[in-house]
């Protein structure tokens, strides 16, 4: 069994330690030491990382209470080596657990709602919940959460006997044995928990719900804490900051402008689409006649193929194709005709000129590559 150093004191940053065993695994090397400060990857939070003896650890697991260190080189059994946390990473994970604890917590008080899935990423951390809820209730949980960190609360671990944890309301994903570990933040959780912690609410520094989407029935939830919240703001304030000034307006007043723009848009695409239609008409008028119909258009998109494919094909006595595109990136096509089920052309096509696309009896889409020549060739014979 290895002494577990970070229940001792979360704050550990540098240690001693003898080494016990060392074993060669793919890419390095399995240490396992006497005692370590360094936290097993469990519970929805990464492993610690930084060096032991001056080899870097780059993962660490617990194994039957035995915990094994992932490095890059060997140590020798017997050793006594100094370890050191990655502090900037470890901290990141404490304010972020201590933060999750909050929320979650928060969450299960007010709406009835349990965690059941957890997990820190390197972009941000997830909660999943058993139920939905709406941004207005998800506003007032982050209010009352950043209540709970300004209030820099104590952060309490405790081991309680049996007797005593039949009678603590405490939140736990499974059903539990042996020593239970028991965080307590108060006004805001108590929880089953492995992790580790700030040692009080302050350290969080802030917290703020940066998504939400429905998940598997529920509800998942993404948050940021601390310095990684704080420069979520700051990169999304510079990116509203740089669109107010692209659009000569004060940040608070971007979104406004960016939906004149995104309206103007619309109408100014609107008539162009109907100036288009116009075109299509006229040059079909112009092209009308009894025979099959191949056009070659520059810069249209598939769905403007498909609408000068069918105005073409109520004015020729065959098919109408309609291509657009080059030799190098390829060709999107539309086929269409009113006498004959253009499915068949489509697939002779398609395997000409290494095609894919399909559609129905009268209209089929897709694309092609080849010269435009040799596709104008096959079409026309």
């Amino acid at each position: 069994m290895t002494e577990k150093l970070f229940y001792q004191d979360a704050y550990c940053k540098t240690f001693t330690a003898a080494v016990t065993g060392c074993a060669p695994r793919e890419g390095g090397y399995a240490v396992t030491l006497d005692r370590t400060a360094f936290y097993p990857e469990g519970g929805g939070q990464p492993s610690d990382t930084g060096t032991l003896g001056g080899v870097r650890v780059c993962g660490v697991h617990e194994k039957d209470g035995e915990i094994v260190h992932y490095t890059d080189g060997p140590l020798t059994p017997g050793d006594l080596v100094t370890g050191e946390i990655d502090w900037a990473r470890r901290f990141g994970f404490m304010q972020h657990h201590t933060g999750e604890h909050i929320v979650s917590g928060i969450l299960h008080r007010l709406y009835g709602l349990d965690n059941v899935g957890f997990h820190m990423g390197h972009d941000a951390v997830t909660i999943d919940l058993n139920g939905e809820l709406n941004a207005e209730q998800l506003r007032k949980a982050e209010l009352l959460a950043n209540e709970s960190i300004y209030a820099d609360l104590p952060v309490e671990v405790s081991y309680p006997s049996p007797t005593e944890l039949e009678t603590l309301p405490y939140r736990s994903k499974k059903e539990l044995s042996g020593r239970v570990r028991i965080v307590t933040i108060p006004g805001s959780d108590i929880c089953a928990c492995c992790g580790t912690h700030c040692a009080r609410t302050g350290e969080v520094g802030i917290l703020k719900l940066i998504s939400s989407q429905r998940y598997k029935g529920g509800l998942r939830v993404w948050l940021l804490c601390g310095e990684r919240a704080v420069n979520d703001y700051e990169e999304k304030l510079s990116t509203v900051s740089r669109i107010a000034a692209m659009l000569s307006v004060k940040p608070a007043e971007a979104y406004d402008a960016v939906v004149r723009l995104s309206d103007e848009l619309s109408a100014r695409k609107q008539e162009f689409s109907a100036l288009q239609e116009q075109l299509f008409m006229l040059k079909a008028d112009r092209l009308a006649g009894p025979e099959n119909l191949v056009v070659f258009e520059e810069n249209c998109t598939p769905g403007e193929l498909r609408r000068f494919c069918l105005i073409l094909s109520e004015r020729c006595g065959g098919f109408a194709a309609v291509l657009s595109g080059n030799e190098t990136d390829g060709w999107k096509y539309a086929l269409g005709s009113k006498s004959q089920d253009v499915r068949v052309l489509c697939k002779k096509l398609n395997g000409a000129f290494s095609g894919r696309g399909g559609g129905t009896a009268v209209l089929a889409q897709g694309s092609l590559q080849g010269r435009g020549e040799a596709i104008e060739s096959f079409l026309r014979t």
